[in-house]
């Protein structure tokens, strides 16, 4: 019998992750992304230490999620003995990268995995209306603050087995994206830095690795959120008939942070169910 793909039985050794502190960044909608992976780690053993901002997604066409609502359900994850620690943190900030890994390591000790899941959305456009300003407030979210929450978390690291780094990116090298310039920019820098940092990451016994979820609908393309011809274009361009959904980058992420994921360095890997451009 095939497995489903919504399982939450228990991962093999491999992908095992008991013992070990995992931070998670943009956890703040139960349908989100963030939301998604950190379910997968705490299923697998992990603690966590999850980032949120509610603030934004305020601002945002799909609202604010219930915070503590979502932190109970995150909870109730949980394996036996593990511990969930969460934090408010705008990571526009100059040095939210820094202290959103003293803040987590304040709260649960030694870090094994990063996950830097957040993003900026809102306030881009084609090349004609970039300014500095727009330009600068997405790079300072999506790869500023990812940069410097990584060089605070390998300090940090002691070197023990374990210590990885997951980057999110976008289909910006597969495909042209023209009305989110700033957007695109600030995510072609993470998919650009990889091998380098990665190179630099794995003498000190963390392995990096960068994810493109492709579309994934956590709530935009929904038929009250989006145009019927915008939801029917996006839908055609899927040769499975589905949208990607946050579970869908979630499993692969867990198996790159896992034991399992080991032998994976460098890599910028998409995930996107054969999403056609």
């Amino acid at each position: 019998m095939g497995h489903d793909r919504h399982s939450t039985a228990a991962p093999d050794r491999g992908e095992s992750l008991h013992g070990r502190v995992a931070v998670v960044t943009g956890v703040s909608r139960r349908r989100g992304i963030g939301f998604a992976v950190a379910s997968r780690l705490a299923r697998a053993g992990a603690s966590l230490v999850v980032q949120h901002w509610a603030p934004h997604d305020a601002e945002q066409p799909w609202g604010a999620d219930d915070v503590d609502a979502l932190l109970g359900e995150l909870e109730a994850h949980l394996a036996p003995g593990a511990r969930l620690a969460a934090t408010s943190l705008d990571l526009a900030a100059p040095t939210a990268g820094e202290e959103l890994v003293e803040r987590a390591g304040a709260a649960l000790g030694h870090l094994d995995v990063l996950v830097c899941n957040h993003a900026r959305s809102g306030g881009d456009g084609r090349l004609a209306a970039q300014t500095a300003a727009t330009l600068d407030a997405h790079w300072a979210v999506n790869a500023r603050a990812t940069l410097l929450a990584t060089k605070a978390f390998a300090a940090q690291h002691d070197g023990r087995p374990g210590g990885r780094v997951v980057w999110m990116t976008s289909g910006q090298l597969a495909g042209p994206m023209p009305d989110e310039i700033a957007y695109a920019a600030s995510k072609a820098v993470l998919a650009g830095l990889t091998p380098s940092v990665a190179d630099d990451l794995v003498d000190r016994g963390i392995l990096l690795n960068t994810v493109n979820p492709g579309p994934v609908n956590t709530g935009y393309l929904d038929a009250d959120a989006a145009p019927a011809e915008v939801v029917e274009a996006v839908l055609a361009h899927f040769p499975g008939g589905r949208f990607g959904e946050p579970d869908d980058p979630a499993r692969l992420i867990a198996w790159l942070v896992s034991d399992a994921g080991r032998w994976v360095v460098g890599q910028v890997l998409s995930t996107e169910g054969g999403f056609r451009r």
